[in-house]
């Protein structure tokens, strides 16, 4: 592939909700930029930007893929991203790379909640955008509603530039605008539209069209308004100026009209792309850090060179893959730099520039570019690789925490010994999944953004690395604790023939506070237990706790002090003690009022204010509490404590409840009572689990 000048490169996320048709409308634009040979389509699973097994088995996007084209000798870099939920984080964190954003809006159905979430993200990197309403080939597809739902939406500055020439199965074209021509295109043709004048059915409304454009545009520059004002309108050359300007100082939004599966409208939005979106060297220079000091690095060839990762890929076959925007500087194959904040030295050999699963190789790549290398040692996702001498660091993007956790379990013992390698290498790839072990439950869990984000990790799992899990869903790490004061006797006696077995001891237990764990005391005195068998006591106590009482959980937050006993000379031991120990902490536990404990989370919601009422009742019915609330615009934030156990299957419930409008977080904070009636059930179910088995002291 050639190599390109700053000025000369458009780097562009094409964002929207899930099946918005954003993936077709990168397969047209390639298409018709001659990138592709011919038009490549989701269902036939041959697209560049969705590769992936799982992608072209589920028909959607997962993670972000890269391709280029040139187009009127700028080079184009598209970064198709995802669009459902679950998935965001990693759309979030590749629009760091881009300079602008089109947003794919379905023409069915209107402004939906991702393109609202990703619109938003957008507007947090202060990136200029492009509507683009897609599928308008579609059944029932209508280009006025869409327009009501983005007016509604996104104010008055999306503005459309063109009009649908015909509707449904009959679109075939667009008017524009600017220019008040119409362009005919072929179904499933090249992209490229042939001009004529517009059909007179249709000259009403682009006129009025047409006036509107003209007044957004002009109200954005105060000459301009002078301009209108005297003359009534503005002229072509200064309706596009105007509206170039406007769009790079995100001011205005230009709606265009297209169907991506059958190639409509393609050649207009890549002459958008390259008259109206800015190169890196017209955007804001990067705030980065310097010997601890924030400072700005201007996106020039004359700087030193530095690079931001933001994606990695674990290729099963090429290794581990960093996509890579160079900051600033010119990089070349073979250059040296350094990892920022780790100082090891890396060689970027056979640099090349993504084209989906495809490498092109290239010799460099200038200020503003996107590159790929492989097989870097210690490069993750949010590392800048940086000039030795001129050491910057570029902040990662800041990604929302896992809201679900599953228990994870390999099916056989040769799974169970790769499965922990395995799925490291995934997590370098999705900084949005977790793996750790429950201390308690002693169960492995993955953790992510959703269900069926946990489920195709592990289907990657099984795919590039044959290890094979199953998920459950996790044991909830309940704890026991007493509520009353106990004061009993732990006595053992076992004769055998010969030496037999005597321990006796008297302990006072009573509760903590929540989180004091244990405590334990020995008030003896007169030497009625030896001291060297006090230990043993103590051990009794902490082993038989660690099993609980009532349902098999950890007792915690008490305090157990020894304060009297006896002994014989010959069939006393440490064994014995212990096993006095744990005698009297059962007869301690019919008295001292044992209870459950279980872990409550701080949750915090998210969701458009309509929603806030059925939010709030559906988290007092979980038995949670609500503890504050704030409204940011059109989102209302609700934030409440409500118990683990009630919030497994919050995600999907969520995501029913709002239309998938909505997102949370939770994290633990404490452990409270559980209700009797809940209690009730937990005990039942261990002791069903158990089958019934009581212990004994027998050793």
């Amino acid at each position: 592939m050639k190599t390109y000048e700053t000025k000369d490169i458009r780097n562009v996320g094409i964002v929207g909700h899930g099946h918005c048709g954003k993936t077709s409308v990168v397969a047209g634009l390639l298409y018709a930029a001659g990138a592709t040979k011919r038009l490549t389509q989701v269902d036939e699973g041959n697209t560049v930007t969705d590769f992936d097994e799982e992608e072209i088995a589920r028909k959607l996007t997962i993670s972000t893929a890269i391709a280029a084209t040139e187009w009127r000798k700028t080079k184009i870099n598209l970064l198709d991203t995802p669009g459902f939920n679950m998935f965001l984080n990693d759309a979030r964190s590749a629009l760091i790379a881009a300079d602008a954003a089109i947003v794919v809006i379905d023409a069915v159905s209107g402004v939906e909640p991702q393109t609202e979430k990703m619109w938003n993200t957008a507007a947090e990197f202060n990136l200029p955008r492009a509507i683009v309403i897609n599928k308008l080939d579609r059944d029932r597809a209508s280009f006025e509603r869409t327009m009501e739902s983005i007016h509604e939406r996104f104010g008055r500055a999306a503005v459309p530039i063109q009009l649908p020439l015909g509707e449904e199965k009959d679109f075939r074209g667009v008017i524009d605008l600017i220019r008040m021509k119409a362009y005919v295109y072929t179904m499933d043709g090249d992209g490229k539209g042939q001009e004529m004048e517009i059909p007179a059915e249709y000259a009403e409304a682009a006129k009025k069209a047409h006036a509107e454009l003209v007044e957004v545009v002009a109200e954005g520059k105060d000459d301009l308004m002078e301009e209108f004002f005297e003359m009534g309108t503005l002229p072509e050359e200064h309706v596009i100026s105007g509206l170039d300007e406007e769009m790079r100082e995100v001011r205005i939004f230009p709606v265009l009209c297209m169907s991506g599966l059958h190639d409509i409208g393609s050649d207009w939005l890549l002459n958008l792309i390259v008259e109206a979106f800015p190169s890196p060297k017209d955007r804001p220079p990067a705030t980065v850090t310097f010997n601890g000091q924030e400072m700005e690095r201007e996106c020039d060839d004359s700087r030193p060179a530095a690079a931001f990762v933001f994606k990695t890929v674990a290729d099963p076959f090429a290794g581990r893959l960093s996509f890579f925007r160079v900051l600033s500087g010119v990089i070349k194959n073979d250059a040296h730099l350094i990892v920022a904040g780790k100082g090891s030295d890396e060689r970027l050999a056979h640099i090349g520039a993504p084209q989906g699963k495809a490498i092109e190789p290239v010799t460099e790549l200038h200020a503003g570019d996107i590159g790929v290398v492989a097989k870097l040692r210690d490069v993750l996702t949010g590392d800048t690789l940086t000039d030795r001498n001129s050491p910057i660091h570029f902040p990662p993007v800041k990604l929302a925490e896992p809201s679900i956790a599953f228990a994870v379990e390999a099916k056989s013992r040769s799974d169970e010994d790769r499965m922990g390698n395995a799925l490291h290498k995934i997590l370098e790839e999705d900084l949005s999944l977790r793996f750790y072990r429950d201390p308690q439950t002693k169960e492995f869990l993955v953790a992510g953004t959703g269900q069926q984000h946990v489920e195709i990790a592990v289907s990657r799992l099984k795919k590039r690395y044959a290890v094979d899990v199953t998920l459950k869903a996790p044991k909830i790490p309940y704890r026991e604790t007493i509520r009353g004061t106990a004061d009993v006797q732990g006595r053992h006696k076992k004769q055998t023939g010969g030496h037999g077995q005597f321990g006796d001891c008297w302990i006072r237990m009573e509760p903590l506070p929540r989180g004091a764990k244990f405590q334990f005391e020995n008030d003896t005195f007169g030497g009625s237990i030896p001291k060297n068998y006090i230990p043993a006591v103590e051990k009794g106590i902490i082993e038989t706790a660690e099993r609980g009482f009532l349902a098999g959980f950890p007792m915690v937050d008490f305090k157990v002090t020894v304060y009297d006993g006896s002994y014989h000379d010959v069939d006393s031991s440490e064994l014995a003690f212990k096993l006095a120990a744990r005698k009297a902490f059962r007869a301690a536990m019919l008295t001292a009022k044992p209870t459950l404990l279980e872990p409550v989370m701080n949750v915090e919601v998210q969701a458009p204010v309509e929603f806030a009422g059925d939010l709030m009742g559906d988290l007092n019915g979980r038995r949670g509490r609500i503890s504050g609330m704030d409204t940011q615009g059109g989102t209302q934030i609700i934030r409440a404590q409500v118990p683990m156990a009630e919030m497994l299957s919050y995600q999907s419930d969520l995501t029913s409840m709002t239309q998938g409008r909505a997102n949370f977080s939770m994290e633990f904070d404490h452990y409270d009572y559980v209700p009797q009636l809940q209690a009730d059930k937990i005990i039942a179910a261990a002791k069903a689990a158990r089958g019934g088995v009581e212990e004994t002291d027998d050793e």
